[in-house]
Order: C-alpha cells, then structure tokens, then sequence
C-alpha cells in the first residue's frame, strides 16, 4: 500500500472515529444521573444566531460546548429553526432533546393562581412578584392597563376570572391579563345566557358587579344563591343594598379591619349605605359560582340577612324578624 492510500486509510478511520464520538456525544446525558444537578431554566434572545444561542445556554449554566451544540444544529439542519424564548434544562436532557426543545419550541413553564374574591390590585400584586413573567405593565395604572387589554372598560376591577393560570416563562404579563379578561368575558357571557327572567339587570356589567358583591359576603357556598336572592329583590323595590364590602371597597387603604359608624356615614361611590343601586364597578374577582348565583337567584321573599357566627346566615323576610335575628345572633 503506498503511503498516500495510508494516509487516506487513517484519515478515514479517524473521521469514523470522530463521528462516532460525536454522535455518542449529541445522544448521551450531558449531566451523570446520580448527580446532585438540578434542572435550570435558560433564555434564547429573539434574533440570535445558532452560535450566540449556544453561548447563552452555556452562560445560563447548562452544561454544553457551544462550538459542539453548533456543528449538532448545523449538521441536522437545523441552525436557522431555534425558537426564542425560556426552556428548561434537565438532567436526562441530551444534546439532541436540547436542540429538540428549542427548535419544537418547548417552553419551559410555570403557573399562576388568581384566587375567587381577590381585588384587581391583589391580582396585579402576585403577578408582578412572579419571577417567571416579564413585567411589561409595571409602568401602567389601573385605568390604562385596562385600556390595552379592552377599550370599552374604564375600570380593570372585576374583568379578570379568577384561576390558575398556565403559561411559557418569559410570557408578558399583558398576555396573562389578555387570557384572563377574555376567560372572564365567556363565562359571563355564558351566564348572561342562560340568566333568569325579571332580573333587575340592564347589562351584563351590572350582573357582574351583583356577582362580586355575592363573591364578597358568601360566608358558605351554599348560600350564595340565596344571597343573591336578598340584594335582587332589594334593587327590584329601591330598597338600600347596605353591603359592608362595598363601604370596605370605597374606604380603600383606609380600611383598618373594622367599619366604624362614621364609616357608613361617610359617601363614597361605593357606599351602598348612602346611594342606592349598585356601586359603580364590581369589587372584587367573583367565580363562576358567584355569576351563576347573580344570574339564577334562589326563589325568595327574603330582604335581609346576619351572621349567626358559625359560618352561615339567618335569612328574614321582614324587619321585625331581622331584628329578632340581630338580637339572638349579634347582640
């Protein structure tokens, strides 16, 4: 064999040889699985090149060779089909399931809980402490925030349905508020829908403010249809709703934990104490329980209602037994 044809022969040998150890690598665990590793979320940046990408990866804290993740990329085709945005890194993860994840753009996730009865501003607290979505409304008051997410709103309270939310890590917070709003909009549409008849509703938005009053007072779920029941046939006779939440609302960040006397004295938009109707938005996030009791109240005479202490509440047609119940459970 002549020297040249050697060569060639050991050339060849070494790119088997170099191909193999390559593909051993893009398929084998870049951590050990009995390591103490845990998973680490990493970003790509929108617009960045297979080899800018991988440095990000490897400046995140995954464990990767960036010239190495680029030869995989290219040789699969693949460098020009990398998705932007926050993945998550695991332990079994190979080089190949990383490219996998970014190019298929399987974003790593996290979730948020808006909890029945919270206000807007408790809502837009515990998303901007979450870590995992990108603030883009930090700067935004109430009123403006809603004018992003839907025009046709003055006020954010109450627009947003209460669930927990799934979404990529990274996600703005103004697609968070979209994808509740919108949540919101169906099932009070829903509701609306199939309402009963002789309601003392012009809109869908009165309803909805009924709705939060209900999600506010309900001391026991079972209750709240007959709770409805007291506000709707007050608002059908003019009668005073006289509702402590709304008085609670009104009073804002001079709510100590107790309503004073000057305090149902003293006029607010929302003191329902003072002015008659409905305050002029919900107060709170009311759930689907809270709608359908607004939309479908239970069949009573009843005109008011106190808090026996345990929970529940002693429902009275008239004054005289109101009283009785006042005395026997308050006083």
């Amino acid at each position: 064999m002549s020297f040249i044809k050697k060569i060639i022969s050991l050339l060849f040998i070494a790119l088997i040889a170099l191909a193999t150890a390559f593909a051993y690598w893009a398929f084998q665990p870049l951590v050990q699985a009995d390591s103490e590793f845990k998973s680490i979320d990493f970003s790509i940046k929108a617009g960045s090149a297979v080899r800018s990408a991988s440095r990000q990866m490897r400046d995140s804290g995954v464990p990767i060779e960036p010239f190495m993740f680029e030869i995989l990329a290219r040789v699969n085709g693949k460098a020009n089909k990398l998705k932007a945005g926050t993945f998550e890194f695991e332990i079994s993860d190979t080089p190949m399931i990383l490219l996998v994840k970014i190019v298929n753009g399987e974003f790593s996730h996290a979730s948020l809980a808006i909890i029945e009865g919270w206000s807007f501003q408790q809502m837009r607290n515990a998303i901007d402490a979450h870590p995992g979505i990108k603030h883009d409304s930090l700067s935004l008051s109430g009123k403006e925030l809603i004018k992003k997410i839907n025009p046709d709103y003055q006020s954010p309270e109450g627009l947003f349905f209460p669930d927990t939310y799934l979404f990529a890590k990274g996600s703005s917070d103004l697609l968070i508020y979209q994808q509740a709003h919108q949540s919101m909009l169906k099932h009070l549409d829903d509701a609306w829908q199939a309402k009963a008849a002789n309601l003392p509703y012009k809109t869908a938005y009165e309803a909805l403010i009924m709705a939060s009053i209900i999600e506010k007072e309900t001391g026991r779920s079972s209750e709240r249809s007959l709770i409805a029941s007291v506000f709707i046939n007050r608002l059908k006779i003019g009668m005073l709703l006289q509702t402590d939440p709304t008085v609670i609302y009104g009073m804002g960040e001079s709510y100590k934990g107790k309503i004073r006397k000057v305090d149902l004295l003293t006029d607010t938009p929302y003191n329902t104490y003072t002015r008659a109707g409905l305050p002029p938005t919900p107060i709170a996030l009311p759930g689907i329980a809270s709608l359908s009791a607004a939309l479908n109240p239970e069949k009573s005479a009843a005109l008011y209602f106190v808090a026996r202490g345990d929970g529940t509440s002693q429902f009275s047609d008239n004054l005289t037994e109101h009283n009785r119940a006042v005395n026997k459970y308050q006083r």
